[in-house]
């Protein structure tokens, strides 16, 4: 009895001020609820980075551990194995990585960074760590070589020189290839920077040095000379051995290459240009663009392969980068979509004085890998099996869902299976190192991705994977081509006229509603069959808030809403129903009723997948564009959409195709109750003329608003125009628009703040500000409408912009026929609180405190031709999971959760009364909240623009998690940021790439067993047979004892201030616990070894200076006593 008692005093509380702290009925409530959720199940960490590594800048591939590493001009690496196999690391210095280098089968990696540092990193671990950094003071890193099975690093620089590191202790040896002993002492002049360095595949104590000027040098380790001088009067790029090592190639910067015999001093044996034209007369061809790297492969049985980047000649202007490979007499040019930023040539054998048999080339494209079969004729490409596609438009906005039903991955996946293109390589994908992870999280997670360019990806994002499963093209309800009257009367520049700018998705019934930068709302249902759409179903949609005075009753020609406290009846929603035929009648005078995109007025043919069930449109009203959509929902148990602008409201009913509501915020305050009105018949007309909405000037709000109070010349309200800034910053989406906008809506564009300067006209009434509230977030619920209410309704929870929470009630037909039939009834019920700051997010909890989903319907073939009964039977409602409305009792209450920019408060139902309040932030402002469902109870998420994440319980509001994780850099992040339930979150880092983090302690300490591993344990192939006439008469290759000739008793120390050495983090701290199985142990035990070995050799060290100083002492005394043997004692 005393929880009913309790629940009667709080239904008789008034609501408490928001200034007033709800202190006094926290700890009563606390005892009605026990919260199972505690601080110690959050942790936040990084899980995984998906997508194309941005600004890419170097690679190397490992060909026995089949493993791929890509750097960026960020300083971060990128591994990539097998499918599915994935690591993301990053250099704490941020420099651009250089050059990368595999220790070929040893799992570790070289990376020589443009701050001229040179790190070791170890790759036997699920998350590899740096062992070891080099700090070059005094040269500039230019260069990196390090050949097959040696642990000697060759390192050319700015300079011309060349420093050796021992790759094991990263100590520099005493050995260096000075500049001026490489070259002739009669040449004059510097030959710049090193460009390339590698050893003779037939003899490893000759050094091939490549300087930027055209010189190259073979230079004789052993007796620290060079044995012969190749001089080019063209800057070399690169040099590539044949594996013979009788013969190399270099590329020039004007666009030749030129082959070269070892022993042959003076010219080159062939010069050839590949994408020269040859003069008729004899001369020589006309220089083309440098030839930016080469790669020269031999084969067993046929013509060896040279592959080029670059090198084509000047008059190909706006020519695409091309890869060319030249096999004998054949030469293919690959035209590639992006600047080439590097090339990889794969091939069968790690040995470089084997035959090479290449048979792939894989291409580092700025924003693409390419890999090409060179096996197959015509070369085609292998399909890419990573998800690198996320920014092949730019992405606008993104959702994640987690947990989603379990039949809806394989539904989208055979779907999407279909779009796929053909004509690739028949072969594996040759990067195939590595293994998965053994993670044991099951549960599905989808992740959707909105673009530029009107497409919708469906992404599977299960067990920290990626893959892309269906791709929408929204672009396709729209007339693409338009005629060249409509732009010359426009002055139309239209960049991303199909936009995605927000999107609502039904997981249950596969529902889907995106919302458009040109104003537009476009309903899909999902179906399995293929359909033709003879009409495209279209509800145009006049929003418009007018301040004059009252029009008269009829709407004044189609006139906007009135603002009357009790507006007439005959201003009910303006629309225009689904046109049987488009008709070209329209009320043109007053500049109005011309939607932004014109829909397609042909027959649409949709394949299986997402098909366009209704398209609503925002029209133009009175020479006004229509205002940017900031909030959009639906509800497939309702079968409504609601979409809300800085003007207002509609409500769209998408199975009787209408528009149930059409209300300005002003009006959703009315106390009484004026609005039960049912629609109009539609009128049928349809205006055929295009015309495009300006996307920057969309969203016309007032300062106050727009501006939170701390975020100074930012202003990151709701209602930030999303498509500003997917271009990585900036104005992304511009559409040089001329509009002659009322002064009072004219923005201050030298301002990219979203303030605008207002002229406030005489007309322009003190609900002005509220006139330009806008509606930032919906929540369709089953719950009391009313004060004091006692059955539970269908509702939506409207929140604005300033801050207010309203209700309106719906009073839907019964499911089946009527549901067709009989209209859908709105009521505003007034309002429920109000937060400081625009309400981000509302959701409902029951009695118990468990998070109260919405109603859906569970999804149904739309397609189906069986009788309208069956299709009925199909489409019956279920019910919400509350018990029903009839046997509601008093005590069975609810709590409205409702979470803003500022703050957090939770009311109870049906009394209204705030229970609990929490101040999430004073100095900053939260830009995405979520109420989300753990494993142990929900809570709600918060990303604050100040970085922080935190977690707050509920109904509660008891903090449990504060992280400072990351300062908001740019707006893409606060723009893509999404939490999920079971404690995933993500968001868009860089333009290419989606970074998944996870603030669940238990994904947190799953994670190890989730990730893949990069180092398997293989086998090196066997060394080529030298063959026995080789061995009897020499020839084959030479080896060196590298140590002998660089190692610190040949070669002394080198000068300590050319280099500092810092010891890395992923020493055998870094290995405990990272690594795991039996190559983690070895690991282990071998760095354990390793600094045992040192331990041990100081050691011996010391010994030995005390034993040589105890000697000297002896020594000493014994000649002391000699001296003073015969002398008396006054003597001395």
């Amino acid at each position: 009895m005393k929880k009913f008692n309790i629940r009667k005093v709080l239904d008789g509380l008034k609501e408490v001020s928001s200034s007033t702290p709800s202190v006094q009925v926290g700890p009563q409530e606390n005892h009605l609820i026990q919260e199972t959720i505690q601080s110690e199940h959050f942790q936040l960490c990084k899980t995984v980075r998906h997508g194309f590594p941005y600004q890419p800048s170097s690679m190397a591939f490992d060909p026995v551990q089949k493993i791929l590493a890509i750097g960026t001009q960020s300083g971060a690496l990128r591994l990539f194995g097998r499918p599915g196999v994935e690591c993301y690391c990053q250099h704490e210095s941020g420099a651009a990585v250089i050059q990368l280098q595999f220790l070929i089968n040893e799992g570790a990696l070289v990376s020589a960074l443009a701050d001229d540092s040179v790190h070791l990193w170890n790759l036997r671990q699920k998350r590899p760590a740096i062992l070891h950094s080099l700090k070059f003071n005094r040269e500039r890193i230019t260069f990196c070589h390090l050949p097959f099975q040696s642990k000697w690093l060759y390192i050319g620089t700015e300079r011309g020189n060349i420093h050796i590191v021992n790759v094991e202790s990263f100590t520099l040896s005493g050995y260096v290839i000075m500049w001026n002993k490489a070259i002739e002492l009669s040449s004059k002049a510097h030959p710049g920077p090193v460009v390339h360095i590698s050893d003779n595949p037939m003899d490893e104590g000759k050094l091939i040095i490549g300087f930027e000027s055209g010189i190259v040098v073979l230079w004789d380790l052993k007796s620290k000379k060079a044995d012969y001088r190749y001089t080019y009067d063209e800057a070399i790029h690169s040099v590539a051995w044949h594996h013979e090592g009788k013969q190399f190639i270099c590329s020039h910067s004007d666009g030749t290459l030129t082959i070269w015999n070892v022993r042959g001093q003076g010219k080159p044996i062939q010069t050839i240009t590949p994408h020269g034209k040859q003069p008729k007369d004899g001369k020589k061809p006309e220089p083309c663009k440098p030839i930016l790297k080469v790669e020269y492969k031999t084969t067993r049985n046929g013509e060896p392969f040279i592959i080029l980047s670059g090198g084509l000649s000047y008059d190909t202007v706006g020519r695409r980068p091309c890869l060319t490979v030249m096999h004998g007499k054949s030469t293919a040019v690959l035209e590639m979509d992006y600047p080439i930023v590097d090339f990889l040539t794969l091939c069968e054998t790690p040995y470089p004085n084997d035959f090479q048999e290449p048979y792939a080339v894989v291409v580092l494209l700025e924003k693409d890998l390419v890999v090409i079969d060179l096996a197959q004729n015509g070369y085609p490409i292998f399909e890419n099996p990573y998800p690198l596609t996320i920014h092949e438009s730019p992405v606008t906005c993104c959702e994640y869902f987690a947990d989603c039903p379990v039949d809806l991955i394989p539904a989208l996946y055979s779907v999407g299976s279909r779009q796929k293109r053909q004509g690739y390589s028949k072969k594996e994908w040759p990067i195939s190192g590595g293994n998965w992870g053994q993670g044991t999280q099951s549960y599905p997670e989808i992740i959707i991705t909105g673009h530029a360019d009107g497409t919708v990806k469906f992404w599977d994002a299960s067990a920290i994977m990626l893959q892309v499963l269906y791709k929408l093209k929204t672009a396709k309800v729209f007339d693409r081509n338009r005629s060249k009257e409509d732009k010359g009367s426009t002055e139309v520049s239209d960049e991303d006229p199909f936009a995605i700018q927000i999107m609502a998705w039904c997981p249950e019934s596969r529902m889907l509603c995106v919302a458009g930068v040109s104003a537009n709302v476009i309903i899909y249902r999902f179906s399995k069959l293929e359909v033709t759409t003879e009409v495209v179903q279209l509800l145009e949609v006049r929003m418009q808030y007018e301040l004059n005075d009252i029009e008269s009753p009829d709407g004044g020609g189609g006139g906007g809403e009135q603002t009357s406290a009790l507006p007439t009846p005959g201003a009910s929603p303006q629309t225009s129903g689904p046109p049987s035929h488009p008709s070209t009648s329209s009320n043109n005078s007053d500049g109005g009723n011309i939607p932004c995109l014109k829909v397609r007025s042909t027959p649409l043919k949709q394949s299986p997948g997402y098909q366009v069930d209704l398209v609503v449109q925002l029209v133009w009203v009175s020479g006004e564009p229509p205002q940017q959509i900031t909030s959009l929902a639906l509800n497939s148990s309702y079968g409504l959409v609601v979409f809300g602008n800085s003007n207002g409201l509609a409500v769209v009913d998408y199975v009787q195709k209408t528009v149930v509501l059409n209300l300005g915020t002003v009006e959703l305050y009315g106390s009484n109750d004026p609005y039960q009105r049912q629609p109009r018949s539609p009128r049928k007309t349809r205006q055929p003329s295009g015309g495009l909405c300006d996307i920057n000037e969309g969203s016309a709000t007032s300062e106050d608003r727009c501006k939170s109070p701390t975020s100074g010349n930012m202003s990151f309200s709701v209602l930030l125009k999303r498509n500003q800034f997917y271009n990585g910053g900036g104005r992304g989406a511009k559409m040089s628009r001329k509009l002659s906008l009322p002064t009072e809506l004219k923005p201050d564009l030298d301002h990219r703040d979203n303030s605008f300067s207002r002229s406030r006209s005489s007309s322009v009434t003190s609900i002005d500000k509220e006139a330009r509230e806008a509606i930032s977030s919906f929540h369709f619920s089953e719950t009391f409408a009313r004060k004091g209410d006692s059955t539970l309704t269908p509702c939506l929870y409207v929140g604005t912009s300033l801050g207010t929470v309203l209700a309106l009630a719906l009073t839907l037909p019964p499911a089946g026929e009527q549901r067709q039939l009989q209209p859908v009834i709105i009521s505003p019920t007034g309002m429920l609180g109000r937060l400081k700051g625009s309400i981000l997010r509302m959701a409902f909890l029951d009695s118990t405190g468990s998070l109260l989903p919405p109603a859906y319907e569970p999804w149904f073939e739309p397609n189906v031709t069986a009788d309208g009964e069956e299709r009925e039977k199909v489409r019956k409602r279920r019910p919400v999971s509350v018990s029903p409305s009839t046997s509601q009792d008093l005590n069975e209450g609810q709590y409205a959760v409702v979470c803003s920019e500022k703050q957090a408060k939770v009311m109870s139902l049906p009394s209204q009364t705030c229970i609990y309040k929490h101040s999430i932030t004073e100095t900053s402002f939260i830009l995405r909240a979520d109420v989300v469902q753990m494993s142990q109870g929900a809570c709600v998420a918060c990303f604050c623009a100040n970085g922080h994440i935190m977690t707050l319980s509920v109904p509660g509001l008891r903090p449990l998690m504060d992280v400072n994780y990351l300062p908001l850099t740019d707006m893409r992040i606060a723009r893509t940021f999404c939490f999920t339930n079971l404690g995933q979150a993500m968001y868009l880092c860089s333009p290419t790439e989606i970074q998944r983090i996870t603030y669940s302690q238990d994904i947190c300490e799953n994670l190890q067993e989730m990730l893949g591993e990069l180092f398997t344990p293989v086998e090196t192939p066997e060394a080529p047979n030298r063959g026995f006439f080789k061995g009897l008469f020499g020839g084959g290759a030479q080896s060196l004892d590298r140590e002998e000739l660089f190692g610190e008793v040949a070669a002394g120390k080198a000068s300590r201030s050319l280099a500092q050495h810092i010891p890395g983090p992923g020493g055998i701290e870094g290995m405990k616990g990272a690594a795991s199985g039996v190559v983690g142990d070895l690991a282990r035990a071998r760095i354990a070894l390793d600094e045992r070995g040192q331990k041990l050799g100081e050691l011996e060290e010391r010994t030995a200076a005390m034993m040589a100083s105890a000697d000297s002492f002896s020594k000493h005394a014994h000649e002391m006593m000699l001296k003073c043997k015969d002398k008396k004692w006054y003597q001395f």
